[in-house]
């Protein structure tokens, strides 16, 4: 079993809702649900400024799935929610990213482990380290925790709330 970080974000609808039923989702597929984060509220990044903020936290997960199959299911579960792709960064029903999986690094077309835009994200950082502070950066070994300061200066994050149940 491997341990793996996912980031999950929502910024349609009921967000709150979204990210319960993901969770929920991904605890009927091949995953067992360790911990999640609290909850973050954060401003959309990107080229598409003009859509609802996100809440956004990271699920702790024990899978034997592969990368790429994990990968696969978190896009299913996408599209079971009803997320189109239709604008690039734009607003979603949810998302759900992959940031780290153990130690494993790689640079696929469709998947980049660990998530390249993870270290410059205050909406992935402050999450992910409540679970894990001391988390290490697997391509270079340093502590996510040095990028935080630095991804807060240039992105406001707030804490919301735990979920009621995961």
């Amino acid at each position: 079993m491997a341990t793996v970080y996912l980031g999950l974000g929502s910024n349609l609808g009921d967000r709150e809702k979204n990210l319960s039923t993901a969770i929920a989702l991904l605890g009927q597929s091949a995953i067992v649900i360790q911990r999640a984060s609290s909850i973050y509220q954060s401003a959309p990044v990107g080229p598409v400024a003009h859509q609802p903020d996100f809440y956004n936290l990271v699920l702790e997960i024990e899978t034997a799935l592969s990368p790429t199959v994990l990968l696969k299911c978190c896009q299913n579960i996408e599209e079971k929610m009803g997320r189109v792709r239709t604008t690039f960064k734009g607003p979603r029903i949810i998302d759900l990213d992959i940031l780290l999986f153990e130690n494993y690094a790689c640079n696929f077309q469709n998947l980049i482990i660990p998530h390249p835009e993870m270290t410059s994200r205050a909406f992935v950082l402050k999450p992910l380290l409540e679970l894990d502070p001391h988390l290490p950066d697997p391509r270079t070994g340093v502590s996510l925790a040095v990028h935080l300061d630095q991804a807060e200066m240039n992105q406001k994050i707030v804490r919301v709330k735990r979920l009621a149940a995961i």
